[in-house]
């Protein structure tokens, strides 16, 4: 016999907020029968959220993994190019470049951001690069200026990665509008969700322009089932776009509880030895995604993996940093000899604690109680 559990809830990492309008509009796309890849939704939330992001144009998309592959393809990266992208990421980022033809070339993120080092960018560099991807990592902007003084004069696209950094800023800039594209998630333990989902969003009238024709089945817009080019089936439902819109609609309070979760967080564990807390850094605002710190072994006397078994044993669910991309089996070979100690120690120290508007003070107080060994 299983044996029960006793005491306190569990607490997860994430956990979607839905009690807006999401379950009302999602009704009305069933009723109005516009429930596949057009819809008024669908136009609100491409409207609003390029609104949000200070871009001329956003296409909504099934997932991330298509908003990446979207922008890559579109931009025209294939066979035989290379485009530079951080190992420190979910294998999204390299397997868009992967399903292009083209080679992902990875490249170290930096002490204080966690984001592509530019110095690491520029070395990087050869006569295929193409494109740089930059990640914002943990809801931490990257430094798109500097990155932008490598790329634009060699005539290098500069797409960001967003998945986890949608309404954070750089300098006074929101995500999404800092680059050629940007590219969003939208998936269930994001800051906004439609279960699935992403968008990609640009200032590019011909850019985008190439990514609806490609979104939609390579499709000419002037004549009906007519195909110039082969094209992706990458379109989002009027369904989720309606889910969307509710979250929209509510995206600043559910950002400032996040805010408020974080700073509990920040002042809970200030000082606490052999933990480093991720913080904002001058002109840049994160987007409060999930809470991440590093873990030193060698201060605390416990590993960062010690740490997660020992906080699961109390109900507590907590994220790992992602492993280096780069030592992936199917980017093993190609990336031989890469050096990349930053991402390497992150990767290794690096923890995420629950942080979603669903959590309760006593909740946060839990989990820092637990991780400092606090009765």
């Amino acid at each position: 016999m299983d044996a029960v559990r006793t005491g306190p809830p569990p607490v997860p990492a994430a956990a979607p907020d839905l009690d807006g309008n999401e379950a009302a509009y999602a009704a009305a796309a069933v009723r109005s029968s516009w429930i596949s890849s057009s819809g008024a939704f669908l136009d609100r939330f491409e409207r609003e959220f390029a609104d949000l992001c200070g871009t001329r144009h956003a296409l909504a998309v099934s997932n991330g993994t298509t908003a990446l592959h979207l922008a890559l393809a579109a931009l025209g990266i294939g066979p035989g190019d290379e485009v530079v992208v951080p190992s420190l990421t979910f294998v999204a980022t390299a397997n868009a470049v992967a399903y292009t033809g083209a080679t992902p070339v990875f490249a170290d993120v930096g002490t204080a951001d966690w984001c592509l080092d530019p110095d690491a960018v520029r070395r990087a560099l050869t006569p295929a690069t193409r494109a740089v991807i930059c990640v914002h990592l943990y809801g931490q902007p990257a430094d798109v200026d500097a990155l932008q003084r490598i790329c634009g004069p060699r005539g290098i696209a500069l797409v960001e990665d967003s998945a986890q950094a949608p309404f954070a800023t750089y300098r006074d800039r929101p995500t999404g509008g800092l680059a050629t594209a940007g590219t969003f998630s939208f998936f269930g333990n994001k800051v906004i969700t439609c279960g699935e989902g992403g968008a990609v969003t640009t200032d590019d009238d011909a850019l985008a322009a190439r990514m609806r024709l490609l979104r939609s089945h390579g499709m000419s817009p002037d004549r009906r089932y007519w195909h110039p080019v082969i094209g992706y089936n990458y379109r989002l439902t009027n369904v989720a776009a309606a889910i969307l819109c509710a979250q929209l609609e509510r995206h600043r309070p559910l950002l400032q509880r996040r805010r408020e979760i974080f700073a509990r967080y920040e002042a809970r564990l200030a000082g606490a030895p052999g933990l480093r807390v991720q913080a904002d850094l001058p002109g840049r605002r994160r987007t409060p995604w999930l809470f991440s710190v590093l873990v030193d072994e060698e201060v605390r006397g416990e590993s960062r993996d010690d740490v997660i078994a020992r906080l699961a044993d109390a109900g507590l669910d907590t994220r790992p940093f992602f492993p280096l991309v780069h030592g992936f089996p199917p980017y093993r070979q190609a990336a031989a000899g890469a050096r990349l100690p930053v991402s390497e120690l992150l990767s290794r120290q690096g923890l995420s604690l629950p942080a979603h508007p669903g959590l309760r003070d006593d909740d946060v107080d839990r989990v820092c109680a637990a991780l400092l060994h606090e009765r």
